[in-house]
């Protein structure tokens, strides 16, 4: 059997790569972090009790920040691949709390490749690895941004990304170690965070309509992205490791549009006219703007033949229909008095 280590199992990335490893008959181990609320709602229903003898999923307390404790659970869990997924992962907070996402996103990688490395030099086992990197390394570079196309980051997060690209490139090539990089471009789903401006649209949208929201605030609506579905890109993930090879790919639709199109869109879908709706407020800019992003994907679609299955409208009308869905539990629960719990959704 197969067994695979996923830190960051808890977002929305993690949550699909572990369906997915777990439909193809994998034991998955999860790297969460100790909170005192419960932080697993993403994989609440693929998780069983360990107590009962047939569950594939277990998880692990944890952090990039403890590398001793890394090392403890490579050396316990004896992975054949790690995916590393793990990151302070919002653009705008990481200019408010840039020495902590540094500390995640970059010397996080370093962490838990020397935990890997260590684990193989005493055992002799093959663990592969991945790294996930963003397109926002790419930062003010013009499109379409390819494996070949320089990096200009333009935020810590960012910065912290490529640097633990160039690590992971440098472990594979210092160390002969199976260490690959996927630079994956925007991509959604309905388990999106409620903070990143696709699902901040969607959510708004969908509360607007029921009346649950009367406005909706955003920053630079022309700034373009290139969206694809996370369920699409996680599988990009899984047919790195399994190749002949390590190697860096870019992970895109080849499309891209703007915020203002993406909200147009979503309220649309409900018979509404963002224009009505919508304003913007400046605390929502960032200290450095990257404008456009759209990438060139041939590299992954040629050598490993992947191809991005969800459309960009579909991708929209999903988001738009879980968000309403919930929209509407909310209402349910809030003209049923339960004012408390509307309020805590709605901030």
């Amino acid at each position: 059997m197969k067994k695979a280590l996923i830190l960051g199992i808890t977002g929305q990335d993690g949550s699909y790569l572990a369906e997915l490893l777990l439909s193809k008959g994998y034991e998955v181990h999860g790297i969460i972090r100790k909170s005192s609320t419960f932080n697993t709602l993403r994989i609440n229903h693929i998780y069983q009790d360990p107590l009962d003898g047939n569950s594939k999923l277990f998880l692990h307390y944890g952090d990039l920040s403890d590398s001793s404790n890394l090392k403890k659970l490579v050396e316990r869990i004896k992975p054949g691949e790690v995916y590393n997924l793990g990151a302070q992962s919002h653009v705008k907070v990481s200019f408010d709390e840039p020495e902590y996402t540094v500390d995640i996103d970059a010397l996080g990688v370093l962490r838990i490749l020397e935990a890997i490395r260590d684990f193989q030099d005493k055992t002799g086992q093959e663990v592969r690895f991945y790294q996930a990197g963003s397109s926002e390394m790419f930062g003010s570079t013009a499109p379409p941004q390819s494996e070949i196309t320089s990096f200009h980051p333009r935020s810590p997060y960012a910065c912290a990304k490529v640097y633990g690209f160039h690590q992971t490139i440098n472990y594979r090539e210092s160390y002969g170690m199976f260490a690959a990089n996927g630079i994956l471009f925007n991509h959604e789903s309905e388990r999106r965070g409620e903070t990143f401006v696709t699902r901040k649209i969607t959510r708004a949208a969908a509360r607007i309509k029921l009346g649950l929201q009367s406005k909706l605030y955003l920053g630079n609506l022309d700034a373009k992205r290139d969206w694809g579905h996370s369920e699409d890109y996680v599988k990009a993930m899984w047919m790195m490791l399994q190749a002949d090879k390590p190697d860096d790919f870019v992970v895109a639709t080849g499309e891209a549009y703007s915020v203002r199109e993406f909200a147009e869109q979503a309220f649309a879908r409900l018979n509404l006219d963002y224009k009505d709706f919508v304003e913007i407020n400046p605390r929502y800019f960032r200290p450095a703007e990257v404008d456009f992003l759209q990438g060139d994907s041939r590299k992954i679609q040629k050598t490993l033949n992947w191809t991005p299955t969800v459309s960009f409208d579909e991708l929209v009308q999903r988001m738009v229909d879980n968000d309403l869905e919930l929209a509407e539990q909310e209402k349910t629960l809030k003209e049923a008095g339960f004012e408390c719990y509307a309020q805590i959704v709605s901030d």
